[in-house]
């Protein structure tokens, strides 16, 4: 099997392979498609390629290598550099070797990448869209607070800024619209959407943020994962006879880790069982932080276990002990 290690940035991208001699060869393709078409006729059947993870500079490859049948996976820079030890210099050429390197080397650790859907396309450009917009929102805010001090006020400038508030209003609350209405049309999302929010804690933001952030439950397909991306597992911290704290990653979703938060203290609030748990972890003195965490974690849980099971959440449902449940089994079997 050819491994292809890529390099991408916007305009062009690095390749660096092996040919039928085994001799090293380097190629610049244009990142457009008409050149990554004609570069990928050239790829010989069951090659795979190893391309940098640099967001949307590669969206046109990894939807060119689905039409065509290539194989491609997409790995963190930082990924590749922590794997081959310790490396010096930096270039586009050099970036390319080192992916093809990391390709031959760890073929089982690739995850192949399939292009999202046209309705999930749209829920990411449209949830990028609604973030840039509210950030120019609450800039211009702040800067309106400042100017509230001053001993003279311009008339004009308040009434431009009045108006541009109002018309960013009105464009984040039509982007929001067209979320919910790709997510009312589209039936996997309406579906995933429903039984989410049917999860006491979890409400509409919450779940349009985790069906876009999850790829609607499927790149990030368990609660241990969806946790570890968010930020809110602790990972051991200990060596030898040293045993530090286990702290939660940083590299996360800080976004998603804050929703979250906000809904596990909404669920601490009114839902009977959370309330039951955070008070036994605080009998047990636990931190409130900590104890957030485990609550965020156990409302993942509940989130991806009625996604899977294809049945909304249910507060009179009774977890039975696993050890009744065998216990009756063997009475079952016996008689």
């Amino acid at each position: 099997m050819q491994v292809y290690g890529i390099d991408l940035s916007k305009e062009k991208f690095d390749v660096n392979f092996l040919d039928v001699n085994g001799k090293e060869k380097h190629r610049t393709v244009k990142n457009e498609f008409s050149a990554i078409c004609g570069f990928l006729r050239e790829v010989p059947m069951g090659s795979i390629l190893c391309a940098e993870h640099t967001g949307t500079y590669g969206d046109v490859l990894v939807f060119l290598c689905n039409q065509y049948g290539v194989g491609i996976a997409l790995v963190p820079g930082y990924t590749v550099r922590h794997s081959l030890g310790l490396v010096k210099g930096k270039s586009d050429p050099v970036d390319a070797f080192r992916l093809r390197e990391y390709g031959e080397r760890f073929n089982d650790k690739l995850s192949f990448r399939e292009y999202q859907g046209e309705h999930m396309s749209e829920l990411r450009q449209l949830y990028s869209l609604r973030s840039q917009l509210v950030k120019a929102r609450k800039e211009l805010r702040t800067g309106a607070h400042a100017r509230d001090q001053l001993p003279v006020q311009s008339v004009a400038a308040n009434l431009i800024l009045k108006a541009s508030l109002d018309a960013l209003d009105d464009q984040v609350e039509q982007v929001e619209k067209e979320i919910r209405e790709i997510i009312m049309n589209d039936g996997d999302f309406k579906e995933n959407y429903s039984l989410s929010v049917s999860v006491l804690g979890v409400g509409p933001v919450i779940a349009r943020e985790m069906i876009i952030k999850t790829g609607n439950f499927k790149v990030i397909d368990t609660a241990r994962k969806a946790a570890s991306y968010a930020g809110v597992c602790p990972f051991p911290n200990s060596s030898g006879n040293m045993v530090g704290k286990s702290r939660t990653s940083p590299f996360a979703d800080r976004a998603l880790k804050t929703l979250l938060y906000m809904g596990a203290k909404a669920a601490v609030k009114h839902n009977k069982e959370y309330q039951l748990y955070y008070r036994k972890k605080q009998q047990e003195g636990k931190p409130h932080f900590l104890i957030m965490d485990n609550v965020m974690n156990k409302l993942l849980r509940t989130v991806y276990s009625v996604v899977k099971n294809r049945t909304p959440y249910s507060r009179d449902y009774i977890c039975l002990d696993p050890r009744e449940k065998n216990v009756n089994s063997s009475e079952k079997n016996v008689a």
